[in-house]
Formats: C-alpha cells, sequence, structure tokens
C-alpha cells in the first residue's frame, strides 16, 4: 500500500517506545524553546491580533513589508540584503522541498553534512530526491572534507551554519571549497543558519552568507530558532549569487510558492514587530546555552573518559567517551534508571561509536542534575 522509497527504518526505536508515555525528568534533548522556562514578554503576540490581518493576502513570495524586514535584520550580521531576494516560506523544511522542488529533477542527489540533523534524508526523499553524505572532519574542527569530491549528478550541497549538533562554523576557507565544488558541478549552494544568532563564546559571532555571490547561493533563516517562536511557522530563503541566476531562482521559486501560499497573513503582517519584541527572547535562549555549556564543561573535567570540545554555537553540545560504551545501552539505561534523556550519536550519523548528544536549552537545575548522572554512568561504563 505505501511506497518504499522512504529511507531507514520509520518504526519506533527502543528509545521511542522507551520514553512514550512515560515523563522524563531530566529530558537533556528537549528542542522546544517555549516549554524551557526561557521568558516571554506578554505582549509578544498582541501584533498578530491587528484587524489588517483579517484580510487575505496571497502574495507567493512574501507580504512586502515583511520581506523588507528580514533584509533589514541582516543589518545585526554586517549584510546588505535586498529585499526582492528575501522568499518567505512556513518552515526551514517547506524551504527545503522548494529548493530541491526548484533545483533537482527526480533521482537527481543533493550533498549533505555528516554527522548533521537527521532530517535531510527524508525530506529529500519526499521530493524524489536522493540524499549523499560528505563528512564533516573531526580533526579539523568539524569542518567539511570533500576529499572524494561532489557526485557528478549532485544538483546543490547543503552546510549547516553552525552545524547541528557539532555546533562548528563554517569557516571560510572550507566554505570557499563548497563554492569551488559546486561552481565545478554546477551545482547551488544551501546554507542553513537557523541557528546562527547563538554564537557560544562572547564575541564568536559568525558571518551570514545571504551576501554570498560566488555561486547560486540560498540562505536560510526563521522565527523558530532565531527568536524562539517555532509556533509562528515563518521562515525565509534569501537568493544569493550571480544577478542573473538569482533572479531565474526567484522567478522559479514564485511559481512554486504560488502553488502552496502556506504563510499566513497575520504573522507576516505581525513580522517587523516580532523582529523587534522577541530580541530578549533571544537574548535569555543565548544566555541560557552558554550558562549550560559552562556548566558541561565543569561538570567534564571530573570524568577523563569524556570528552566535550566545546561548541562555536547552536543549541546542541556533543560528548565524546570510549566506543566500548555502546550508545543506544547507555541510552536506555539512562532512561530506564536515572531519568535522563540523551541522543545517542547514531541519530546524527557520527564517525564511529561513543559518542551522545544533549540539548543547551532545558533549565539549569535540570541540566545540571541530568549532566552529572550522565557522566556518572558514563565513568562506570568506562
Amino acid at each position: 500500500m505505501f511506497s518504499a522509497r522512504f529511507p531507514g527504518d520509520l518504526r519506533p526505536n527502543a528509545i521511542a517506545r522507551l520514553r512514550r508515555g512515560t515523563p522524563v525528568p531530566f529530558d537533556l534533548t528537549v528542542s522546544n524553546p517555549t516549554i524551557c522556562g526561557i521568558p516571554f514578554p506578554e505582549t509578544i503576540l498582541e501584533p498578530l491580533s491587528r484587524a489588517e490581518g483579517l484580510v487575505y493576502r496571497p502574495e507567493p513570495l512574501g507580504i512586502e513589508s515583511a520581506r523588507r524586514a528580514i533584509a533589514a535584520d541582516y543589518e545585526r550580521h554586517g549584510a546588505d540584503v535586498d529585499p526582492r531576494r528575501v522568499a518567505i516560506v512556513a518552515s526551514s523544511s517547506e524551504a527545503y522541498s522548494f529548493l530541491f522542488k526548484l533545483l533537482c529533477d527526480p533521482g537527481d542527489t543533493v550533498a549533505v553534512p555528516t554527522p548533521s540533523y537527521p532530517l535531510f534524508e527524508h525530506l529529500a526523499a519526499l521530493d524524489g530526491v536522493r540524499a549523499v553524505p560528505y563528512r564533516l572532519d573531526p580533526d579539523d574542527g568539524w569542518q567539511p572534507s570533500l576529499r572524494a569530491g561532489v557526485p557528478e549528478v549532485t544538483r546543490a550541497l547543503i552546510a549547516v551554519h553552525p552545524n547541528n549538533p557539532t555546533g562548528s562554523f563554517l569557516e571560510p576557507g572550507p566554505a570557499a571549497s563548497l563554492a569551488r565544488a559546486c561552481a565545478r558541478r554546477g551545482a547551488a549552494l544551501i546554507v542553513d543558519e537557523v541557528f546562527l544568532d547563538y554564537p557560544l563564546a562572547p564575541g564568536g559571532a559568525a558571518p551570514t552568507f545571504a551576501p554570498f555571490s560566488d555561486t547560486p547561493t540560498f540562505t536560510l533563516g526563521g522565527l523558530s530558532k532565531s527568536l524562539g517562536l517555532p509556533q509562528l511557522k515563518l521562515s525565509w530563503i534569501v537568493v544569493g549569487g550571480p544577478d542573473a541566476a538569482a533572479e531565474e531562482a526567484l522567478s522559479r521559486l514564485e511559481f512554486i510558492a504560488d502553488n502552496y501560499l502556506s504563510v499566513a497573513t497575520p504573522v507576516q503582517l505581525a513580522l517587523p514587530s516580532l523582529l523587534v519584541e522577541a530580541q530578549p527572547v533571544r537574548e535569555a535562549i543565548r544566555a541560557r546555552c552558554r550558562e549550560n555549556l559552562g556548566s558541561l564543561l565543569a561538570a567534564a573535567v571530573s570524568v577523563p573518559a569524556v570528552t566535550v570540545r566545546p561548541p562555536q554555537g547552536g543549541w546542541s553540545a556533543p560528548l565524546r567517551f570510549p566506543a566500548t560504551i555502546d550508545e543506544e545501552a547507555l541510552a536506555l539505561d539512562l532512561l530506564r534508571e536515572d531519568g535522563v534523556a540523551v541522543h545517542p550519536g547514531y541519530f546524527f550519523d557520527f564517525p564511529g561509536d561513543g559518542y551522545a548528544v544533549v540539548s543547551l536549552l532545558p533549565e539549569p537545575a535540570v541540566f545540571a542534575e541530568g549532566v552529572s548522572r550522565l557522566l556518572r554512568r558514563i565513568a562506570s561504563g568506562a
């Protein structure tokens, strides 16, 4: 009845089955900022109630005032973005779907980084596209490794800046290598910057790729991460690269978006206000993540079997421990006996065994106790 072309085993794994219906006191996998005790201004959603939102405005690439607000917001990153090169979508997943439709024919491939968030393969398959991995090198700060080159039929190469879950920013040298690889294959560069607003070291901000002009480039952002508002369902694509290629891409994106018209009018009208009103939320999330990362690094010092390479940005931190400890068994024991949830490294396709990933979003007391229990169990297993 159902197509067999979907990747992987879609049945619930042992960890998911164990978690189902069971409260986890120390959930170190949480990725929803609205349930982590982050303070939100009481008036933050008031712009959604404006009367003009009652009038439906079906603009395929987005309402002009919202596109201008997104372009102006890039000034925080020192980037000059043309509002006409902004396309508004409902989510990052929809952005990928639109871009796969734009760039690929069925059976084409897109190159995706590993380790990375386990979503690309499924999104690609839903559009009849194959995801092929390229490795991030742990010995080079998780920068891209293209020793094997890019497959000839690759239509796009995806980079995540900063990467989830390694937290590594894409550095200028490797970025130039990716651009050259794309140019040789006539491929586009897709740069996912949803976590760009969360550098984890003071003064550690990285530049955006939005004004990148060397090759056709599509830069992704959105409210879900940038302002901690996943429920409002608004993201965007900034189309970069040579003028002629960008104009053609925008024309084709407009045709694709016109067949969906998925972004609600009220949230687009509210966007200029939201980008201002929600800044304290972004700052609170950034402070939370930095506090929890400091707690993790301090706690890990006392456990020689654990290595934590400080991530540069984002909401996650990977831990390295001896590969003799089975990742899934560790995660299951933590759930059953310690009330702690973590992601085993194989969820993200880390190179080899001996990884776990924790979210930096939980409330500090919950995070500290969960990390303490995690480290004790690793130490006992080592």
